[in-house]
Formats: C-alpha cells, sequence, structure tokens
C-alpha cells in the first residue's frame, strides 16, 4: 500500500491534522514576511472575539430571542467563515509595511465578590458597588502594561492567554453538558423549534422569528466578527506569503469562537433554564454555571468570573491593536498620535465598566453595523481577485 516510509509519514500527518485550515493554523509558514506567527495573528484575532460576547453576548441573545437565537449564531458563523477566509487573503494580498516594518492592512467580578452590593460608593449621582472599581483599576494596569509593549508583546501575551483560556473553558462547558447530557437532545429541540417559531402561539410565529434572527445574528456577528473587517488587520501582520493559507487559519476563528465556543454557552443556557427567569446579561450564564456545574455554586461563580475576566483583558488587547493600525493607516506613522491614542483607550478601559449592559450592547450593534456595510461592499467587488488568487494557490500545491 505505502511504497516508502515518508508516504506512510505523509498520509499519517494528513489523518493527524485533518483540513488544510487547522494544519496550517499551528505550523508557521517559513520564510514568510510579516511581523508574528500566523498562530501569532489568529490568536490576536481571537483575542478580540474570544471575550463577553461568548459568555454575555450569547446569554443575551438567547433572553431576548428565545433559544432559537443560538441557531441563527450557527448560520451566521457559517457564512461567517466565508468572509473571515476573503478578508484574510485580501489581507495578505493588498497589506502594506512601512520603513519600520510594521504592517498596515486590510462584569462577572461584582456578581462574585459583592452580589448584594453591600459595598458601594456613589461616583455622579450613580453608585457602584467597590469590586467592579478595583476590578477596573486592575485590568486597565495591566492593559496599560502590555499596550505599550505593542503588536509583539499583544501577540505573545494573546498566545499563552488565548488557547489557555479558550480550553479551560470548553473544559468547564463539556463538564457541564456531560454532567446533563441527558437534557442535550431537549436542548437542541427547543433551540430549533425556537429558530422557526414552532412554539410561538397563532400569529406570532413570524415575529418570534425575526427577533430569534435578529438577535442571534447580531450576538454572532458581535462574537465572531464575521464581516467587520477587523479580523484582517491581525492577519496583514502574519509571517506568510500565501495570501490563501492565511486566509484557511483566518477563518478557523470563526468557527473555534461561533461553532465550538459559543454553542456551549448556549446549550448550557438552555439546558439549566436559566434563560427565562428574569436574569441579565452574565448573571444569566453564571445561573447556568451554578445549575449545571457538579461543583459548590460559589466554584462554579468563581470559574466564570475568572474565565470572563481574561476573556474581557484579551479583547481589550485586541481591539487596541485594530484601532491603533486603523489610526497609522490614515494619519500616517506619528508615535505622538499613537501614543496619545493608547492612553486614551486606557482610560476608555477604566470607565468602561460603569455602563450599563444595555447601552454596551447597543452602541456594539450601531458601530458593527457600520464597520460591516462598507466591508461587505469591498468582499463582494474583490471577490473576483479571491477566487482567482484561491485557484491558483490549490493549482500550485495540489
Amino acid at each position: 500500500m505505502f511504497k516508502t516510509i515518508n508516504e506512510f509519514i505523509i498520509w499519517f500527518d494528513e489523518i493527524v491534522w485533518g483540513p488544510k485550515a487547522l494544519k496550517f493554523m499551528v505550523k508557521n509558514e517559513e520564510g514568510g514576511t510579516g511581523e508574528v506567527t500566523s498562530f501569532g495573528a489568529l490568536c490576536t484575532a481571537l483575542s478580540a472575539t474570544i471575550g463577553t460576547g461568548n459568555i454575555v453576548g450569547v446569554a443575551t441573545a438567547i433572553v431576548t430571542g428565545g433559544p432559537g437565537a443560538l441557531f441563527w449564531m450557527w448560520i451566521a458563523a457559517f457564512f461567517g467563515m466565508a468572509t473571515k477566509y476573503a478578508e484574510g487573503v485580501l489581507a495578505i494580498l493588498y497589506r502594506k509595511v512601512d520603513k519600520n516594518g510594521h504592517v498596515l492592512g486590510g462584569s462577572a467580578a461584582q456578581n462574585f465578590f459583592d452580589v448584594n452590593k453591600q459595598y458601594t460608593v456613589t461616583i455622579v449621582g450613580q453608585e457602584y458597588s467597590w469590586a467592579i472599581i478595583i476590578t477596573g483599576v486592575i485590568l486597565t494596569l495591566c492593559v496599560g502594561l502590555v499596550l505599550i509593549g505593542g503588536i509583539k508583546r499583544i501577540s505573545k501575551v494573546s498566545e499563552i492567554i488565548v488557547p489557555f483560556m479558550a480550553i479551560a473553558y470548553v473544559i468547564i462547558c463539556l463538564i457541564l453538558l456531560i454532567t446533563n447530557y441527558k437534557a442535550i437532545p431537549g436542548a437542541i429541540s427547543e433551540i430549533i423549534k425556537g429558530a422557526f417559531g414552532i412554539n410561538a402561539v397563532a400569529g406570532g410565529a413570524l415575529g418570534s422569528i425575526a427577533i430569534a434572527m435578529q438577535k442571534g445574528i447580531a450576538r454572532g456577528i458581535f462574537s465572531n466578527e464575521a464581516g467587520l473587517g477587523s479580523a484582517p488587520i491581525a492577519a496583514a501582520a502574519a509571517q506568510t506569503k500565501e495570501p490563501v493559507r492565511q486566509g484557511l487559519v483566518t477563518m478557523t476563528g470563526t468557527f473555534i469562537d461561533t461553532i465550538i465556543i459559543c454553542t456551549m454557552t448556549g446549550l448550557s443556557i438552555v439546558i439549566t433554564g436559566s434563560w427565562n427567569i428574569g436574569l441579565k446579561g452574565v448573571e444569566v450564564t453564571s445561573d447556568a454555571f451554578q445549575k449545571g456545574l457538579p461543583f459548590h455554586p460559589l466554584i462554579a461563580s468563581f470559574l466564570l468570573m475568572i474565565c470572563l475576566i481574561f476573556f474581557a483583558f484579551t479583547t481589550i488587547l485586541g481591539w487596541n491593536y485594530y484601532g491603533e493600525r486603523c489610526l497609522e493607516y490614515l494619519l500616517g506613522e506619528n508615535n505622538k498620535k499613537i501614543l496619545i491614542y493608547r492612553w486614551l483607550y486606557i482610560v476608555a478601559v477604566f470607565a468602561g465598566p460603569f455602563m450599563t449592559v444595555e447601552a454596551v450592547w447597543n452602541i456594539a450593534d450601531v458601530f458593527n453595523g457600520l464597520m460591516a456595510f462598507p466591508n461587505l461592499i469591498a468582499l463582494i467587488a474583490l471577490s473576483g481577485v479571491v477566487t482567482s488568487a484561491t485557484k491558483d494557490y490549490f493549482r500550485r500545491t495540489k
């Protein structure tokens, strides 16, 4: 069957690693130009996507749109992988490298420590828990220390934190799902029925479908950022000569973010029934963990808090990098302006925890839409370029 040992090794390698996208995700290209490895670029992009959207965003979507919202998140991810691939290809094709080698392109703490808000302080007429203030200060200091180091430090930190926390969160969710495995078929049935308004009363089916679709797609896009044009900024910094190769790597981010992590969060919430008992935001996921995990509720809340803090931390790092690259692209290289931007960003990080959940999601939806429209127009206009590059790559590597 195999003429040489080398042929067997090649065959076994394909069996182990499977599709090219997964293989390229961890196997760096030799001789490529860029600032960080392909895996580092993916982790930087994932640092911006794997975050509050996976925990709080999924919970918010299911609370407002019902279990069917998770189905529409899957649909958004299915098409999102295609747009992410195109974005990754175009990011490498059209990236620019400046003279310094920079590439231009394409709260849970309160629920754990002070759930009843016994220790508060009044700021501008509003009462805030000391847990939020202390967490905000610590998070701001940590963010500031990393941001001063630029993309290479952001990439290094992301390469360590993102895989570790993603795996840890998946393991926690798997424990919950395995412990409650008998309820999974019923939860999936509820998700499908909710997606198509099967359980809605007469005359309300269309409205039920519309809400589930709107919330599912909106939160899905917020989580995986497919079509927003943000991931290509990180992809453009990858050390690679092959646009298609990086497109395949970029595409895996949507699969990891939505199909794996968001699905596990959504199933946990639907299985435990935490979505329809009047809770909001992270309280929903926290309640699901407390009910579903075979641990003491305090331990379950602590695990979720740790995951959410680290996810939020890496998301903040990723979006700072995106903002810096956009500023540099528009205004040219200017270290003083970049430094001013970083300090303003750090101030915004501290202010963020004091905003309401509703305000945060509404602002996110508005700006995501403003980002998506011009980006999708560009993707459609350049679809021929993506198709041509893809055919050429697979012809050469067949």
